[in-house]
């Protein structure tokens, strides 16, 4: 009988939403300051860069959402596995 799995670390977790966040909140920005410069008004601007924004980072933001995606799965793995081992250690003869 094997011991529970080990567990990412919390701050691994915690540095990929970051990253992830912080990009797309840059691309909106970005975006939002290229229409304004383009001539378009700041709440136009603001929602269309927001209506661009999404589609663009399921393209260029991938990577990051599929590291994130990774660590959250490995933080739900990790505690199915936790949680089995647990019940295998309450309940032996199953």
């Amino acid at each position: 009988m094997s011991g529970p799995a080990q567990r990412p670390s919390f701050a691994n977790w915690m540095s990929s939403l970051w990253l992830f966040s912080l990009l797309r909140f840059g691309m909106f920005f970005a975006l939002w300051g290229l229409l304004v410069l383009a001539g378009l008004s700041g709440l136009f601007a603001a929602l269309l860069a927001l209506a661009l924004s999404v589609p663009l980072s399921y393209v260029l933001l991938a990577r990051p959402r599929a590291k994130l995606a990774a660590t959250i799965e490995a933080r739900v793995q990790a505690q199915r596995a936790e949680r089995a081992h647990l019940d295998s250690r309450l309940d032996p003869e199953e």
